[in-house]
């Protein structure tokens, strides 16, 4: 049994890379071949064990909601029809979770959608997907690994992170840290810098869209002041927990897709499409 039971998802995001496809339709409920992103990342939470799902939205995101409960109609239409199995991973998840929501009245950066749904996480230890990166596995899901690491640290924030090209260090939150004992993949981080040049860099290890957080990280972030863009970051009340031995970088097994860029969709799409033939 994970000791994870809450996974949160910040969907608040207007997604203007993907305008105008995005202008009436949540970036989340964007299909790589026939199942939408936000259903990837349920379903990775659920892998893990996690059965509570918290979504921070917005005003524009009810489709969201709605892809997420019963459709009568649509499943009489395909009742005793070669399509009536279509339906039943999302009717899992319907099934298996209780789905909450909470509006992002204000786009002030990852740490404050976070921030918005302590109401609906409580006191409790809670995990973090951002469905824009997809990641798949060969094994556990990376998630599950996650949570594996965090059952023996249960006192340290977990983020997931990959090594990228030198180039791209900029578009992250890279780390600095050094492997734990008897570890070839977990780090005991010491320093994060957000979005740095190459040479600000200290490393080309990458943070990524899944987290495992304490409850301890809403007392930072409400104490965490905005960046010069007026958004509170994550990475910030990260490195203030990361100053006390309390965050712990894993390299994840499998791939990631970042689906919230053109080209990592495609990638993603192609990749996923040719499993099919």
């Amino acid at each position: 049994m994970s000791i994870i039971k809450q996974c949160l998802f910040p969907v608040a995001g207007y997604g203007t890379r993907f305008l105008p496809a995005t202008k009436a339709i949540p970036k989340e409920m964007l299909p790589i071949l026939t199942k939408p992103l936000i259903q990837y990342a349920v379903e990775e939470a659920m892998s893990a064990g996690i059965c509570s799902m918290v979504m921070v939205t917005s005003k524009h995101k009810k489709a969201i909601e709605n892809h997420f409960k019963p459709h009568p109609e649509i499943e009489a239409s395909i009742q005793n029809t070669t399509k009536e199995s279509l339906l039943d991973e999302v009717n899992q998840a319907i099934e298996y979770c209780d789905f909450s929501y909470t509006e992002q009245q204000q786009m002030l950066g990852l740490g404050h959608a976070i921030y918005t749904g302590q109401a609906l996480i409580g006191n409790a230890p809670f995990a973090v997907i951002l469905p824009d990166d997809l990641c798949t596995s060969e094994s556990d899901s990376v998630l599950l690994q996650m949570t594996k690491l965090y059952q023996q640290h249960p006192d340290c924030c977990i983020v997931a992170i990959e090594a990228v090209l030198e180039s791209e260090v900029d578009k992250y939150g890279v780390i600095d840290g050094e492997l734990l004992p008897n570890s070839s993949n977990a780090y005991r981080v010491h320093n994060m810098v957000e979005k740095p040049t190459a040479v600000e860099a200290p490393s080309n290890l990458a943070i990524i869209g899944r987290y495992i957080l304490t409850s301890e990280i809403f007392t930072v972030l409400k104490d965490t002041p905005a960046d010069k863009n007026g958004e509170i970051q994550i990475t910030d009340a990260l490195m203030t927990l990361a100053k006390q031995g309390k965050v712990i970088a894993y390299q994840f097994q499998g791939k990631r897709f970042d689906c919230g860029s053109i080209n990592g969709f495609v990638k993603a799409t192609h990749v996923f499409a040719k499993k099919l033939l």
